[in-house]
């Protein structure tokens, strides 16, 4: 048994055993940049995207996300912008601790359309290209405050990615690909050793955004999560024991060619993130669980590991309560992504949610727990629902059953007391939620089944479950919020998952808000 199980039990009892180092207090004026900063590098902004009319959210959370077509600089520019890009200022009045910070500019929290833990957004997107692209082959950074590329490298070594990932990777044979790298200290400096658990769900948010987006448009992106792990680091020029690689996503390119793109070429890039800190502090539990989850970074699943580690069905012998069909997602997916936001104590049970838009909101969300890719075709999360006001569905908690779309009680009466009474922040009243999503995953399981790095895809999971939540709960106009910050413990013993290896890692809530917020209109400042 590796040190991710011990990693995954501390995460699950830190409600009642705090995690060290339990009296940490960040230096909010040392902290470090919300992005790398490569300072002397040349940059090359990217273009405006058109919008295809037919880009509707349903498409994109289809089973069989992606098509045939493939990716140009101005699809990928629309991609990385409305994923990680800058689109908006968030300035209201609302209940989160941050409150007090957001009128100084200098301090201002700029929206994205993928959700992130604290809103930190660590993950690091590399580009590189070979000679398909319209822009010279090399190893490119994305700068999410200027929606350009920062070239790291000058020369096509698309061969070192190929290499690095091995026989049997998911996505197209290309020579474009998109690395994604994690730099621990943008998210340890607030969250310390718990920062390991927060990032890989950031890994899971972006990566589903992209599918969705991508699939909207007959796009295809299919991350590899296994591969030679240290080889990129190498290629990157960055110290893995600092900055994590975890996922490389191939791209189906219009008029590349990969067959005329070299073999592997051992070089690396010379330009060096620089760091805002004075102080950088190391953790020994993150850095341990980047050591273990790198250690066989290239043993990649065969087809069938994950099968053991599957959620379990529904159970059968529960009161049954039918779900109504639930109506198209006929909004486009920029849109949604756009308008994306975290309630932060803004909902009103005064007005409860239809059963349909529970429906839409539970339908689409098991569709997003699927990420494709190295994930393979196995559900491994599974649906609970704690509901307090929906129309025509009694307060209870609930079990989700995707395949019969309906909802099977676990226990009656309304749960909005234990909700409150588990969560730990003050920036929600889970009370006044309609309802508290709650996703489960065998953790334990999924780390028998395929050794430490199998904690990146559990919470890869979570992550891509959460941002799918959030957009729908977008495209529907309703209000909607995600949480770690709850008690693991009491939710297992709430809905009687003793014995199954049932995790309950994060909590997302929705509802209708109440009507008129004080917004800050940055558009027309």
């Amino acid at each position: 048994m590796g040190y991710a199980h011990e990693y995954a039990t501390a995460i699950l009892h830190r409600g009642r055993i705090p995690m060290d180092p339990a009296d940490y207090v960040p230096n909010w004026s040392d902290g470090p940049r919300k992005t790398k900063f490569y300072p002397g590098t040349d940059s090359t902004p990217l273009p405006d995207c058109a919008y295809p009319a037919h880009a509707d959210l349903d498409r994109g959370l289809a089973r069989d996300t992606g098509g045939d077509g493939a990716f140009d600089l101005a699809l990928l520019s629309g991609m990385l912008r409305d994923s990680y890009g800058l689109t908006g200022r968030r300035l209201g009045v609302q209940a989160n601790t941050d409150l007090n910070a957001l009128p100084f500019y200098p301090l201002a929290n700029w929206s994205r359309g993928t959700a992130s833990g604290g809103g930190l957004y660590p993950v690091a997107v590399h580009w590189v290209s070979g000679p398909g692209a319209p822009v010279p082959p090399g190893v490119h950074y994305y700068s999410t405050r200027h929606h350009a590329m920062r070239r790291l490298l000058t020369g096509d070594v698309t061969g070192e990615v190929r290499a690095a990932l091995g026989d049997g990777a998911p996505g197209p044979d290309t020579d474009q690909y998109l690395v994604l790298s994690i730099k621990y200290w943008q998210n340890a400096f607030k969250y310390n050793n718990f920062s390991f658990h927060a990032v890989t769900m950031d890994l899971g948010a972006c990566l589903q955004t992209w599918r969705m987006w991508a699939g909207a448009r007959g796009l295809s992106v299919e991350p590899a999560l296994w591969f030679d792990e240290e080889r990129l680091g190498r290629l990157l020029g960055i110290d893995t024991v600092e900055e994590g690689v975890f996922a490389v996503v191939p791209l189906k390119w219009a008029g590349s060619a990969a067959s005329r793109t070299p073999g592997p070429v051992p070089v690396s890039v010379r330009h060096r993130d620089q760091e805002r800190s004075r102080t950088v502090l190391g953790f020994d539990a993150l850095r341990r669980m980047q050591s273990v989850t790198a250690a066989r970074a290239t043993e990649r699943p065969g087809p069938g590991a994950l099968a053991p580690a599957a959620a379990h069905s529904a159970v059968p012998d529960r009161p049954t309560t039918a779900l109504p069909p639930r109506p198209p997602l006929s909004t486009d997916v920029r849109t949604a992504l756009r308008a994306r936001r975290s309630s932060f104590g803004r909902f009103d049970a005064q007005h409860p949610l239809t059963a349909e838009q529970l429906a839409s909101c539970l339908a689409a969300t098991a569709a997003g727990s699927l990420i494709g890719g190295d994930g393979g075709g196995h559900r491994l999360a599974k649906l609970y629902a704690f509901v307090g006001h929906v129309d025509g569905i009694e307060p209870g908690a609930y079990e989700y059953d995707p395949e019969a779309h309906s909802l099977r009680l676990v226990k009656a009466g309304a749960p909005g007391a234990f909700l409150q009474k588990n969560y730990f922040l003050s920036n929600y009243n889970l009370e006044q939620a309609a309802a508290v999503l709650v996703p489960t995953v065998r953790t334990d399981a999924v780390l028998d089944a395929v050794g430490d790095r199998g904690y990146r895809l559990v919470n890869a999971t979570v992550g891509a479950i959460a941002q799918t939540t959030y957009t729908t709960a977008s495209a529907l106009g309703i209000g909607c919020g995600v949480a770690l910050g709850f008690d693991n413990i009491s939710y297992i013993e709430e809905l009687g998952l003793d014995g199954t290896g049932e995790a309950p890692l994060l909590i997302m809530m929705i509802g209708n808000e109440r009507p008129a917020p004080a917004d800050f209109r940055y558009e027309i400042a």
